[in-house]
């Protein structure tokens, strides 16, 4: 149970309640000094690793020997990302590379009070798995089979990356299914569609970080650059679920009208030039090629053919949803 100010540390006056701003606050008789209780940062990261999320048992309370994700206070002088780096590292001995934040909630601890929570999606870099002082065991659940976890906030965010995740696991298990049944020559051309999509998937977290930081600078966007990193985040997210899904032949050409179409009408809708929503697009296709040719994923996981039917349906892709865009921006 989180222990009440009694005494002032200035002045060891005797600590009474006192309105200020009509919030009531701790506050010395004595020196009249107000003490404010703003809410502790706990910093939690999620490692995902073939649909298997790395979890910790905690060696003690709050919730000693339930699971959770590696989650810790932020210590004074550390940036966010480096305290959740730190904590991960700590707990379960894996180091990590910060990909985005997912989640941001709000919690109220009887043993702290109040804390708030950011949750961070994390791609493992290097280090072994071992537990940490603070944990009992660590260890990598499938994502089907999650135990209780000890934190609500830890449910909340991995709810929320599991549901943005879906889109994809589902075009790969469409893919194996279909591997499983085909002709060998089936098997090949599947086998090469799982490894197009590999590309994005291994990246996309990294061209969707460039993409936005391109969309809030480029003078041809100029009209997105007050725009939220949210509001572009849901934007390239989407867009690059849809190209998972087009490469995997589980999006077709009717859906992709809809949506191209819908999106075209709503942006003139909202005032915004036909030629900086074309950009944006164009955008995307840049980063997807300058975030895999810098980290050498064609070179080094694709052969010829695959780099170019990646090109192909990719075009494809792009130039369907130009179209489209332009068709529903021009309807009366």
């Amino acid at each position: 149970m989180k222990k009440e100010r009694k005494f002032c540390p200035h002045c060891g006056g005797q600590i009474a309640k006192k309105k200020e701003d009509n919030v009531l606050r701790d506050c010395c008789s004595l020196c009249h000094s107000f003490f404010y209780d703003n809410p502790l940062p706990v910093v939690s990261a999620i490692v995902d690793e073939e649909r298997r999320i790395l979890l910790v048992k905690r060696d003690r309370p709050p919730f000693k020997g339930r699971w959770c994700l590696p989650t810790g206070f932020a210590e004074a002088g550390e940036s966010i990302e480096d305290a959740a780096l730190r904590e991960l590292s700590e707990e379960t001995g894996v180091k990590g590379r910060i990909n985005r934040l997912l989640d941001v909630d709000s919690y109220k601890s009887r043993f702290y009070g109040d804390l708030l929570f950011l949750t961070f999606v994390v791609e493992k870099t290097g280090g072994k798995i071992a537990a940490g002082d603070d944990s009992a065991q660590a260890r990598f659940f499938a994502v089907h089979d999650l135990p209780p976890l000890a934190f609500r906030s830890n449910r909340r965010a991995l709810d929320v990356y599991i549901r943005s995740q879906k889109d994809y696991w589902t075009v790969l298990d469409a893919i194996a299914e279909r591997e499983d049944k085909a002709s060998p020559t089936r098997q090949a051309a599947s086998a090469m569609t799982r490894r197009l999509i590999n590309v994005i998937l291994r990246n996309r977290e990294t061209m969707i970080r460039q993409w936005m930081e391109d969309m809030a600078t480029n003078p041809s966007t100029f009209e997105y650059h007050r725009s939220t990193d949210r509001l572009l985040y849901g934007i390239c997210d989407k867009i690059m679920s849809q190209i998972a899904l087009w490469l995997g032949n589980a999006y077709d050409s009717n859906r992709l009208r809809r949506f191209y179409t819908k999106l075209g009408r709503e942006r003139r809708q909202a005032g915004v030039r036909l030629s900086g929503v074309l950009s944006a697009l164009s955008l995307i296709r840049k980063h997807i090629w300058n975030v895999a040719l810098a980290r050498g994923a064609l070179q080094k996981n694709l052969d010829l053919y695959t780099t170019f039917e990646l090109q192909r349906r990719m075009t494809v892709f792009f130039d369907l949803a130009i179209f489209y865009v332009t068709h529903g921006y021009e309807e009366p």
